[in-house]
């Protein structure tokens, strides 16, 4: 049993249960935000051991903890419906507990093989382990600053005629209930940082690297030891429609194409994400225009779907391949683990006859 952990809206399950269903292999889906109100759950302890048990309400579909082989932690959201609204405060305690009980049982799921990881996903997020990982890994990356000091700031830009500005954790806010705005990246001459009021840097934190030329992007995405590499030519559009931050030309024409990659920066990405204790990640990375390879960031959940309705790699594929590979294995494991307790039984037994 195969068991996906992600939300209502996310689209990037569909192929993959699609091409597992076909080969009657089976899944498991759980909308964690629906936690309280389309699912029945129990774990428990006792003198056999720890188990648990979900059943869909609405489907009927039913998982026992025991049976999973294989989990994709594919962007869980926190339990937020109730089936009764109560006072404010109750509701948030409801809330509260329903989201301890699920972060506790991804973290019980820890050594069970997914793509996604409870544990690893947060940490690996960080730029700052990102960047030295890549860096201890031989391979070239941006100068970096963060600092919430404009001295700090303007020093570091000093040295560059342009510089990158990037947004932490969020990229998006909510103006109101209708208009968001996007942080993307904005390319910002380094001279004019000096002009600025100081409160600007003192009111948050500053991401800060320098501006470096393209030839082209990549989207690499990796499940496993599959690498999947997506060129962007993000250099044909405007700056303010792509050329610095390509999400924003998607409008405009933005290329995709396949794109073999050198074998050392595929070894990279492997060895990348072994030593972050993955085994899935979408890399971002910068081709310059004489053809050295930048690693920008790795998002270890990323959105990859996109990339292979534009390019016809088969992503979705590998992720189930992935996943269900891992189905023979466990039966094997589970049964030399009976045959081990049933050889230690028969050993009491005869110990106890002599």
């Amino acid at each position: 049993m195969i068991l996906i952990i992600t939300n209502k809206e996310d689209v990037h399950p569909t192929p993959v249960i699609e091409y597992l269903s076909e080969r009657q292999i089976s899944v498991f889906r759980l909308n964690t935000e629906a936690l309280l109100t389309n699912y029945q759950f129990h774990w428990w302890c006792n003198e056999a051991g720890t188990d648990f048990y979900i059943k869909n309400t609405k489907t009927g579909f039913e998982l026992k903890g025991s049976e999973v082989t294989a989990v994709w932690e594919r962007r869980p959201e926190l339990p937020n419906e109730l089936f009764v609204e109560n006072k404010p405060e109750i509701n948030k305690h409801n809330l509260d507990e329903a989201r301890g009980f699920l972060s506790f049982l991804r973290y019980y799921l820890k050594d069970v093989y997914s793509i996604g990881s409870a544990v690893f996903d947060r940490v690996s997020a960080s730029k700052m382990l990102q960047l030295r990982t890549a860096q201890n890994l031989g391979m070239n990356v941006p100068a970096t600053c963060f600092s919430n000091r404009k001295e700090d700031i303007v020093r570091f830009a000093e040295k560059y005629e342009y510089v990158v500005l990037k947004s932490i954790e969020n990229d998006n806010i909510w103006l109101n209930d209708e208009y968001e705005y996007v942080f993307y990246a904005q390319k910002v001459k380094s001279s004019l940082l000096a002009e600025k009021p100081n409160e600007m840097f003192t009111q948050t934190v500053s991401f800060v690297q320098n501006y470096i030329e393209k030839q082209f992007e990549l989207r690499i995405t990796v499940v496993g030891n599959n690498v999947f590499a997506c060129k962007i030519d993000s250099q044909i559009l405007d700056e303010d429609k792509g050329k610095i931050d390509w999400r924003q030309g998607y409008d405009y024409g933005l290329k995709h194409e396949p794109f073999e990659l050198p074998k050392k920066i595929r070894h990279f990405c492997t060895m990348y994400l072994r030593g972050m204790n993955l085994n899935f990640g979408c890399f971002d990375m910068i081709v310059t225009p004489d053809n050295k390879y930048f690693f920008l960031e790795c998002n270890p959940n990323g959105q990859w779907l996109w990339i292979e309705l534009e390019t016809g790699m088969k992503i979705s594929e590998a992720i189930a391949k992935e996943l269900s590979s891992y189905l023979a294995e466990t039966t094997t494991k589970q049964a030399k683990e009976m045959s081990r307790i049933i050889s230690i039984k028969e050993l009491f037994r005869d110990e106890q006859r002599t």
